[in-house]
């Protein structure tokens, strides 16, 4: 291994942990804001303390969430600099300003109301919690319309010029809203639905199965099925129009994941089969006739570029030939299990003992998922950091693979203590949930500013 695969697999480690957690975050915001609302619509009726005890629960777990997310995501940003310095010295003039912004305006509205949503409940009105909770929301998801900007620029870059080998922007508003950023951020913000909603709906299940279930559980459980069960037919839309754009801007990730060796008319689809990319076709391949052309420019007859068009510039194929699939397949079981559990929450406004196993088993399903999927974004774009612009082995630092090597070793030490800490602290808040203090009313000394009266 040298330095350029071990700095790509580093790279991979950081944001591999680091995209978990926002990935939770920017849904259960909106969670726990329905959560609010729920309460405040019913306040005062026995039902307002099962909404109560479901906000109080996850919001604990989004504090815990959000405090691994920033800490690994200021990880991250420090690989650039350590990793990758040519990435910024020649992409630094768009993906600064973009980082910057995402500072300014995201991170500061979370961080801003992000201590009166997690401590101010009997300390300010109801309005402004629920205001806080609406703001903290918005700001995750202003935080996923930055990133997400930034990085598709990478995968579609436009609006720039080269000056004396450096990227300078001409035209902002086509490197933020360039072509590929309306299908990717679609794509992942219902991603992070079906995560966040998986991940309730299976703690929920196992609360309920472990008989330490309070009165919020099967409100949170019914509201995150229902969730799930929208969203998956429409993560499948918003998947089919982003393979559509790809087709279009990236034709060489299309036929890696499509196993496509050679340019053809009337393409097949194959479900699966083992890449050999030393004799340039797929092994054992199962496949439909036509399908692929049919699937992906809706035209039975379409010509697909092949690996073939693309001499020393298209990724590996293996890694985003079977991410995709583990990515189509975990969504079609997302599809039947989420349908299947809502079809029984309308008939029987209740669950069997078998769905509350399957939905703690798919618990972090949209863990799954969301890294299979990203590491189809990003290994597909390789051998570019920005796609046909600038090349992944001219940017990278000249450290010594061996201390490249240690670093990621201890990198990954931690990311798996850290993993398995949240997890079982997941577990042991789902099985021992505590009950919210009862609210107390504002006294006049407790509503004096720090500082004495005026």
């Amino acid at each position: 291994m040298d330095t350029l695969l071990l700095s790509r697999i580093q790279f991979a480690a950081n944001i591999s942990f680091h995209i978990l957690f926002p990935t939770i975050n920017i849904a259960l915001c909106w969670f726990l804001l329905y959560f609010r609302l729920r309460h405040s619509a019913v306040k005062g009726t026995p039902a307002a303390q099962g909404w109560e005890e479901a906000y109080y629960l996850w919001t604990k777990i989004f504090a815990l969430t959000f405090a691994l997310g920033v800490v690994s995501g200021i990880t991250m940003s420090f690989q650039f600099g350590t990793n990758w310095p040519g990435y910024m010295e020649k992409a630094g003039n768009i993906a600064g300003p973009l980082l910057g912004y995402e500072v300014l305006t995201a991170f500061f509205l979370e961080a801003t109301f992000l201590g009166i949503m997690l401590f101010g409940r009997d300390r300010v009105s109801d309005r402004v919690h629920l205001v806080a909770t609406m703001m903290v929301a918005a700001g995750t998801t202003l935080s996923a319309f930055w990133i997400l900007s930034l990085n598709s620029w990478m995968q579609t870059p436009t609006g720039y010029e080269m000056i004396e080998g450096k990227v300078h922007a001409t035209d902002w508003l086509e490197v933020i809203f360039n072509p590929s950023f309306p299908y990717r951020l679609a794509h992942k913000l219902l991603a992070s639905t079906l995560t966040a909603s998986f991940l309730i709906a299976g703690l929920s299940a196992w609360q309920l199965l472990r008989n330490t279930a309070n009165q919020g559980t099967r409100r949170a459980l019914r509201a995150a099925v229902i969730a799930a069960a929208v969203a998956i037919p429409l993560q499948i839309v918003a998947g089919d129009l982003h393979g559509l754009n790809t087709l279009e801007h990236q034709p060489a990730k299309i036929a890696a994941i499509e196993g496509i060796w050679h340019t053809e008319k009337s393409a097949p689809l194959t479900l699966f089969g083992w890449p050999n990319e030393r004799e340039r076709r797929t092994d054992y391949a199962i496949q439909v006739p036509k399908l692929a052309s049919l699937i992906l420019a809706h035209d039975i007859n379409a010509e697909l570029k092949g690996l073939n068009e693309f001499p020393n510039a298209h990724p590996p194929v293996a890694a985003v030939f079977w991410s995709f699939r583990v990515m189509v397949g975990m969504g079609v079981v997302m599809l039947l299990v989420s349908w299947w559990c809502a079809w029984a929450l309308w008939r029987d406004k209740s669950f069997s003992r078998l769905q509350l196993w399957v939905l703690t088993a798919m618990t972090f399903s949209g863990w799954v998922s969301t890294l299979a999927g990203w590491y189809v974004t990003e290994i597909g774009r390789q051998p570019f950091l920005v796609y046909g612009v600038l090349r992944t082995a001219d940017l990278v630092a000249p450290h010594p693979p061996v201390m490249v090597l240690s670093t990621l070793i201890a990198y990954l030490v931690v990311y798996v203590l850290l993993l398995a800490s949240y997890v079982l602290v997941l577990m042991y808040m789902a099985q021992h949930p505590t009950k919210p203090t009862p609210e107390t009313p504002q006294s006049p000394k407790a509503a004096t500013p720090i500082g004495g009266p005026a």
